[in-house]
């Protein structure tokens, strides 16, 4: 079970991350995660949105670099050491995580992060065996309502 990220190459230059921004939501593009980091020349944004495929389309017809990369989605107890014993649980499998970031909302209960690992499918097993929850589109669905 894996959720779409968009991973989109941002021109690290005024004005770049606001076109992008305006474009997705002039399209209905409803964003729910993100994460961006920068080099001198440009930014590597990363998004998690209601419709992948479409906004993939908005930006490639822009002339924007776009990649769509399978991640995984995990509710995740938000209480202090409940990332942790998650990432525990990867690392105890010999899964390395190469990135991460958290959802724009949060409940009073969960927190959802968006989990970079390569190989989605042994992460989710071994995750839903300590009984993590996978997030999953439909989730993402119900979390924009």
């Amino acid at each position: 079970m894996t959720i779409r990220q968009l991973t989109v190459f941002v021109e690290n230059k005024k004005g770049a991350l606001v076109e992008i921004t305006t474009a997705l939501a002039d399209n209905g593009i409803d964003m729910r995660a993100m994460s961006i980091a920068d080099t001198k020349e440009f930014g590597i944004l990363r998004l998690i949105v209601n419709d992948t495929d479409r906004a993939a389309e908005v930006l490639q017809n822009m002339g924007i670099l776009v990649k769509v990369t399978d991640v995984l989605g995990v509710k995740i107890s938000d209480r202090p050491g409940h990332l942790s014993q998650a990432l525990r649980v990867l690392d105890d499998n010999g899964i390395n995580v190469e990135y991460l970031y958290a959802f724009l909302l949060r409940t009073d209960k969960h927190a959802y992060t968006v989990l970079r690992v390569q190989d989605n499918d042994l992460a989710c097993k071994c995750l839903e065996d300590a009984g993590y929850h996978i997030i999953t589109d439909s989730d993402i669905a119900k979390l924009l309502k």
